[in-house]
C-alpha cells in the first residue's frame, strides 16, 4: 500500500469522526443559544386582544375572605372592570414568591384580582392562602386543567390582565418579580385602566 493511499485512508477515518462531531456541536450550540436567549415571560400569546375564554369555575371549597366565602370565577365578572387573573397552585414554589406582589395589587381598588387554582386540592389551596394571604376577590377551581388550556397557560404561575371590555390585554408567563412588577405588570395595568371599553 502506498504512502499516499495510507494518508487518504487516515483522512477518511478522521472525517468520519470529525464531521458528525462538528454537526453535533453546532446543533448543541444553537439549541443552548435559543434556550437561553429569550425571556420566557415575553412569550407572545395568541389571546392578546381577544375576549377572555368562557370561564365558569366553581369556588375553592371553604375558602373565605373577610368572613365571607370567596366566589368562583365567571366570565361575566370581567365586564366593566380591569381584572388581573392569576393562575396559581399551592404546590408551585414561584407562586409563593409572587404572593407579596399580589397582596400589593389587591390594595388598588381600581382593579379586581381573580385566581384560577390549577390542579390543586381545596385543603392545600386554603392552607396556601392562609399562609401567604388572600388577594383574590374570586378563585375558580381548575382541578383537571381544562380552563388553563383554554387560557393558553404554559405553566404556573401565569398572570393575565383582562380589560373592561372583557378582552385579554396582557399576559405574564412566570412569576411576578420585583423587576417585572415595576417594568411590565404595573404599566400594563395602567394602560388597561386608561383604555376605553
Amino acid at each position: 500500500m502506498s504512502e499516499q493511499s495510507t494518508s487518504h485512508s487516515i483522512l477518511r477515518r478522521r472525517l468520519v469522526v470529525i464531521v458528525p462531531l462538528a454537526l453535533f456541536l453546532a446543533l448543541a450550540t444553537l439549541f443552548l443559544f435559543r434556550l437561553g436567549a429569550g425571556d420566557p415571560s415575553l412569550i407572545p400569546s395568541a389571546l392578546i386582544g381577544r375576549p377572555a375564554p368562557a370561564t365558569d369555575l366553581a369556588p375553592v371549597a371553604g375558602l373565605m375572605r373577610d368572613g365571607k366565602p370567596v366566589p368562583g370565577l365567571r366570565s361575566a365578572d370581567f365586564a366593566g372592570r380591569v381584572t388581573l387573573v392569576n393562575v396559581w397552585a399551592s404546590w408551585c414554589v414561584p407562586c409563593r414568591d409572587e404572593a407579596p406582589f399580589l397582596e400589593i395589587l389587591a390594595t388598588d381598588s381600581r382593579i379586581r384580582i381573580a385566581g384560577i387554582n390549577y390542579k390543586d386540592n381545596a385543603e392545600n389551596a386554603r392552607r396556601f392562602i392562609g399562609r401567604y394571604g388572600n388577594p383574590f376577590h374570586a378563585v375558580g377551581t381548575d382541578a383537571n386543567g381544562r380552563a388553563a388550556i383554554e387560557w393558553g397557560v404554559y405553566g404556573v404561575p401565569e398572570t393575565f390582565i383582562v380589560g373592561r371590555d372583557g378582552r385579554i390585554a396582557y399576559k405574564l408567563v412566570g412569576p411576578i418579580t420585583a423587576a417585572n412588577f415595576e417594568t411590565q405588570l404595573k404599566p400594563a395595568i395602567e394602560k388597561a385602566l386608561a383604555a376605553r371599553p
